[in-house]
């Protein structure tokens, strides 16, 4: 959806070592750093899969493992390294880390790498026309940064007839790969044909480690309200089935014996 900044779509050249040395706070002038473009979002339907894409893990998914953090992102500046213009990802997915303690200030707008001190597991884009360099600039750079899986989720087909591919780091090039779960992140992705917010369509989901889609914290009330619902019934059955039953039963035995004089 994003396209990349100037500096990052032309000719990629090695990228130095970022200097992440534990205990050194980075010199950074925050506020010389953009980490808004103030352009408007993309069409309803990319607007309405950012929900789908982060919702379902803060309100379904008990996370990575026990103790352990994760952070899950839309349209948010990721700063891979100093004095370079941040990419911005459709998607981002990080195992082990947590978001900023205030959100309010430069520090806390964007995914600075040098403070998470680790790349994102996982980055998705969702293609909304050909220029995005999905399957070029962007899969060239996010692979040279060392982000385990990548996914293109193209559902209009402008790049190729598959609607999903899916990426796994290898060598330090992406291969294409199966689309999950993947064991090291207990997660993976899977489209979906469903409403969701009232619009039907062919939607990109989470599943978890055992391949099931991740529900909006919505489907699993709604889900556990039919659960309920389905269980009364049953059990309204069976009551209304003991009441024949005795009924029969009764009808078996005929009239009770007169008792003796």
């Amino acid at each position: 959806m994003s396209t990349l900044p100037t500096a990052i779509s032309a000719a990629l050249v090695p990228l130095p070592a970022p200097n992440l040395e534990e205990g050194v706070e980075p010199d950074i002038d925050y506020d010389a750093l953009v980490t808004e473009d103030h352009k408007p979002v993309d069409r309803i339907f990319i607007e309405k899969l950012s929900r789908l894409l982060t919702r379902p893990l803060y309100a379904s998914w008990p996370g990575p493992g026990s103790g352990r953090t994760f952070l899950v992102l839309v349209d948010v500046g990721w700063f891979y390294q100093r004095q370079t213009p941040a990419v911005s990802p459709d998607c981002l997915l990080s195992l082990d880390v947590t978001a900023p303690e205030d959100l309010h200030v430069k520090q806390g707008h964007s995914y600075y790498q040098w403070n998470m001190g680790k790349q994102p597991d996982v980055i998705i884009e969702a293609v909304s026309d050909r220029t995005g360099g999905e399957e070029t600039f962007k899969k060239n750079l996010y692979a040279r940064l060392g982000v385990s899986y990548y996914a293109v989720f193209d559902p209009d087909h402008f790049l190729s007839e598959d609607t999903l591919r899916t990426y796994e780091l290898s060598g330090g090039v992406y291969r294409l790969g199966e689309h999950g779960p993947w064991p090291t992140l207990g997660l993976g992705l899977r489209l979906w044909e469903g409403t969701f917010e009232g619009a039907q369509s062919v939607w990109l989901r989470w599943c978890d480690a055992n391949g099931a889609i991740i529900p909006t914290g919505e489907e699993r009330t709604t889900t556990l309200a039919e659960q309920a619902r389905q269980a009364d019934e049953r059990s309204r059955r069976a009551q209304e089935r003991i009441r024949e039953l005795e009924a029969e039963l009764r009808l078996l035995k005929g009239p009770p014996s007169p008792e003796p004089r």
